[in-house]
């Protein structure tokens, strides 16, 4: 019981320092972050469009996030690595916020969602989903789910922790929507599978 407790306390250690610097580096491009526990350190990779304002002058910015996470969530010798973000359009944060943007301006969510899955899958992803739900229409109509996929998403077993998943929020006038995006980035092995080439229906190829 003792190490499940453990591994419990840190779990949710992970998704508080998660959550804490999706809000403290929105400005930088946060995209999602790595934790890796040792026995001398902890290591943090945070991956972000722009490294630079994580690092700041001096690397001033990031000595103060590394002392505020220290002493924030009881860490242990923290050691903050900044990757900068290779591929927007892999990075399911990102995509979902750029949806959350699109839906906030009006713009036709069955023709965001195709449009954003073509650019994913042209940027190599093995696969891809996007879930959009709340009121997705004009004021006064009824909330509902839109659920679109392509290629290869495992939804069970061990394999999904090869998935890369993230969540965001639009607030368009008529109402909350939400909006979940999964990738499977290019060059995924999945242990003793095969992954089918991707056929790409043509709704989203004309998009």
């Amino acid at each position: 019981m003792a190490i499940e407790r453990k591994f419990l306390e840190d779990s949710i250690i992970k998704l508080n320092i998660t959550k804490y610097l999706e809000k403290e580096l929105s400005k930088a491009g946060f995209s999602r972050v790595e934790i890796q526990k040792t026995p001398v350190l902890t290591r943090i990779t945070v991956y972000v469009l722009s490294p630079g304002r994580v690092i700041g002058r001096a690397g001033k910015t990031i000595d103060t996030l590394t002392e505020s996470i220290k002493k924030r969530f009881k860490v242990e010798n923290p050691q903050i690595n900044v990757m900068e973000v290779e591929n927007k359009m892999l990075e399911p944060l990102l995509v979902a916020r750029e949806i959350a943007e699109k839906f906030e301006r009006g713009i036709n969510a069955r023709k965001v969602i195709q449009s954003m899955l073509k650019q994913i899958l042209d940027n190599g992803a093995i696969g891809a989903e996007i879930i959009a739900s709340g009121k997705l229409a004009a004021k006064g109509a009824r909330a509902k789910t839109i659920i679109k996929s392509v290629g290869y998403i495992p939804k069970a077993g061990d394999v999904v922790n090869y998935v890369r998943e993230a969540h965001a929020t639009a607030y368009p006038k008529y109402g909350a929507i939400g909006v979940k995006v999964r990738i499977v980035p290019p060059g995924t092995v999945f242990p003793g599978m095969k992954i089918k080439p991707i056929e790409i229906p043509k709704s989203i190829l004309n998009s």
